[in-house]
């Protein structure tokens, strides 16, 4: 994996989608603030929050779309990207720099058609180095947890299917992914959109 940007200040951050600033971002930080007592250990709480309190809108059979930090923060749902963006204002509201990574991964029902996912990269102060993080949710199958030795995040790309990891950790979420998560008015037009991403991020 490499940074987009080779300057720290690029991935912590504000933006409209990454609104850490708003009120229940705020107040949910300082909840889970307290009782830590080192950078580690908050990024893992916080992490594990976001991952188990915060449902995969596919898993619960939820129509609505959410976009920005505050909006998954909300409804309590967000499909991957989605989270992703709320891991990302909760740890920049602390001052850790998150970025943005990307798969190409392939449909349980069709291993030939491939879907975009989400997750994050996070930079670890006291050790210098960045890990990946995936917020998406575990469930039977998925088991991704807060690894600082050995990644364990929900898919890991087989190549021997077609699937592929974006190496670059992007300061910024994707342009087209967060356009097609603002306009869709539900999960179903989410999807017949969600290829224009994967287009964007892994262009054969």
């Amino acid at each position: 994996m490499y940074t987009e940007s080779d300057n720290l200040q690029d991935y912590l951050k504000k933006s409209e989608v990454i609104n850490y600033d708003h009120r229940l971002i705020v107040e949910k930080c300082l909840e889970l603030q307290k009782g830590t007592g080192d950078e580690i250990s908050l990024i893992k709480k916080v992490y594990e929050f976001v991952r188990d309190e915060i449902h995969h809108s596919g898993d619960i059979g939820a129509q609505e779309v959410n976009c920005t930090a505050s909006e998954v923060l909300e409804a309590g749902h967000g499909i991957c990207c989605a989270k992703a963006h709320l891991l990302a204002a909760m740890l920049r509201f602390f001052g850790v720099p998150v970025g943005f990574c990307y798969q190409k991964l392939s449909s349980s029902r069709d291993v030939n058609r491939k879907f975009l996912h989400g997750l994050n990269a996070v930079y670890l102060k006291d050790l210098d180095k960045w890990i990946r993080l995936d917020a998406r949710g575990n469930k039977p199958g998925i088991d991704a947890q807060f690894s600082i030795l050995e990644e364990k995040i929900a898919k890991p790309a087989r190549k021997e299917f077609g699937e592929e990891d974006s190496h670059i950790i992007f300061a910024d979420p994707n342009p087209t992914v967060v356009e097609i998560l603002k306009k869709s008015n539900n999960m179903e037009e989410l999807w017949m959109q969600w290829e224009l991403g994967l287009r964007d991020l892994f262009q054969d």
